[in-house]
């Protein structure tokens, strides 16, 4: 099966949260915050009032609360609105 996001949607796939701190203290998964860290997997066309900022790939950051949980082929994803990538991580 295959992801294709709307309009102006994004479908992200979420980076791997943090297992130790920096002080080196292994975190078990359930105190591990969980990241706002995620590559591009697939970008909507856009609409006539967005224009399309992303692109597949992109490491970006996105607000804490926003998109749509999807698990598709035991693979998990977030679909968010473009307005909600707060910026492209280079």
């Amino acid at each position: 099966m295959k992801l294709v996001p709307l309009g102006d949607r994004v479908v992200l796939k979420q980076l791997e949260a943090e297992e130790k701190t920096k002080a080196g203290i292994i975190l078990t998964s359930k105190a591990q915050e969980k990241p706002q860290e995620a590559e591009v997997f697939a970008v909507g066309p856009g609409t006539e009032e967005v224009k399309m900022e992303v692109k597949k790939g992109d490491k970006i950051i996105y607000s804490k609360y926003a998109g749509t949980e999807v698990k598709l082929d035991g693979e998990e994803y977030i679909v968010v609105k473009q307005s909600d990538i707060l910026a492209i991580v280079e």
